[in-house]
C-alpha cells in the first residue's frame, strides 16, 4: 500500500475541497451542454391580432348595436380594443353575448364619463398630495432638522432605513435633469433639505415616509392637519394612493371596485366598502379646504354626473340616492 505523503494529502484535499465549492470543470461543461440542448421555453397559444373590421364584425356578433359605422371605425382606431373590452364587459349577459340594447354609442358614453373622472380625481388628489407633503416635511424638519430624514433615529422603529436611503438615491438618479437637483448639487454637493427631496416623492412614497413616522408625530400632525385619529389618516393616504394609481394609468373606474376598504370616519354613519363613492368620501376628508371642494371638486362632479345621467347607473360606483348631501358641504 502505498502512502501519500503529507504534501500529497493536502493537494488532494485541496481538489476534492474546490472542486465540491466550484464545481468539477467536466461537470461544468456538461451542465452546459445539457442547457444548449434544452428546449426552448413553449408558450400558450395567444390569440391572433384582429383588424378594427374584424374588432366590428366580433362586436355585433355578440349583439352589439352601431348605429354610426364611421364611429366606431374612428373609436377603435384611436382606442385599443383590449381597452374598450372592459367596458363592453359590463353588458355581457353571457360570457359570449351582451344584454339586449347594448349600444355602441351608449359604451363610449360610459368610456368618456370614466375618461373625465379620472381627470377630476386627479386634480383633487394633487391637492391632497400637495398638502401633506407641506404638512409632513414642516413638521418633520422643525422637529429634527433639514436633513433629520438622513437619522434613523427619527423614524418608528419599523422603519427600514437602508432601503429608504436606496429609494432616495433613486429618486434623485431618476431626477438629474430637474432644476431642484442640479442645484443642490452644484451648490450643497448633494444635500437636499426634507421640504425639497420631498418634491419628488410619489404619493406612494409619502404614503411609506407618514407610516414609518414615529406614531407621537403622526398624531400631532393628523390632529393639526385634519383634526381625525392618526390610524384614518394612514390608512386613507394608503387608499388615495390606490385611487391615483388607477387615475394614473387610466383604468376603469365605472362598475370596478378598489381593493381596500377605507377606515371608519369617527363622525360618519355610514358604513365604509371599497366602492369608488366611500374612497371619494375619503378624498373628501383630507382635501385642504371644504369650500374649495365644493367649488373645484364637488360642483364639477355633479355637472359631469348630470351630463351622463342617462346612460350611467351611479350604483356602480356606490353612490347612494344621497350622495350630494353627503358630498356637499351646505
Amino acid at each position: 500500500m502505498v502512502i501519500a505523503e503529507p504534501h500529497e494529502r493536502k493537494m488532494q484535499m485541496s481538489y476534492r475541497n474546490g472542486r465540491e465549492k466550484y464545481g468539477d470543470d467536466r461537470n461544468d461543461s456538461r451542465r452546459e451542454d445539457d442547457r444548449r440542448k434544452a428546449p426552448e421555453p413553449r408558450y400558450r397559444q395567444v390569440k391572433s391580432p384582429a383588424t378594427v373590421e374584424d374588432q366590428i364584425e366580433k362586436l355585433l356578433s355578440r349583439g352589439c348595436i352601431i348605429e354610426d359605422m364611421d364611429h366606431a371605425v374612428c373609436a377603435l382606431s384611436n382606442i385599443n380594443y383590449y381597452r374598450l373590452a372592459h367596458y363592453f364587459a359590463i353588458f355581457l349577459e353571457t360570457k359570449s353575448k351582451y344584454r339586449e340594447g347594448t349600444s355602441f354609442e351608449v359604451v363610449m358614453h360610459i368610456y368618456d364619463f370614466d375618461r373625465l373622472l379620472r381627470s377630476l380625481l386627479l386634480l383633487a388628489l394633487e391637492e391632497v398630495e400637495i398638502t401633506m407633503r407641506a404638512n409632513i416635511s414642516n413638521y418633520h424638519a422643525l422637529k429634527y432638522g433639514a436633513l433629520g430624514y438622513l437619522n434613523e433615529s427619527s423614524f418608528d422603529t419599523r422603519h427600514n432605513h437602508k432601503a429608504f436611503l436606496k429609494k432616495l438615491d433613486r429618486m434623485i438618479e431618476n431626477n438629474t435633469g430637474e432644476q431642484l437637483v442640479t442645484h443642490h448639487m452644484k451648490k450643497y454637493g448633494g444635500a437636499f433639505p426634507l421640504w425639497v427631496i420631498m418634491e419628488l416623492f410619489s404619493f406612494g412614497a409619502l404614503n411609506t415616509f407618514y407610516s414609518d413616522m414615529k406614531i407621537e408625530d403622526k398624531r400631532a400632525i393628523a390632529e393639526a392637519a385634519f383634526d381625525l385619529p392618526y390610524r384614518c389618516v394612514e390608512n386613507w393616504l394608503n387608499c388615495l394612493s390606490e385611487l391615483r394609481n388607477q387615475c394614473a394609468h387610466y383604468n376603469r373606474l365605472y362598475a370596478n371596485n378598489l381593493s381596500s376598504v377605507p377606515k371608519q370616519p369617527p363622525d360618519m354613519q355610514r358604513n365604509m366598502s371599497n366602492t369608488l363613492f366611500d374612497y371619494i368620501i375619503v378624498l373628501k376628508k383630507l382635501y385642504p379646504r371644504s369650500d374649495v371642494w365644493n367649488t373645484a371638486f364637488a360642483a364639477k362632479l355633479t355637472l359631469l354626473i348630470a351630463e351622463y345621467r342617462e346612460v350611467i347607473d351611479l350604483s356602480y360606483i356606490g353612490f347612494p340616492e344621497n350622495w350630494e348631501d353627503i358630498l356637499i358641504d351646505k
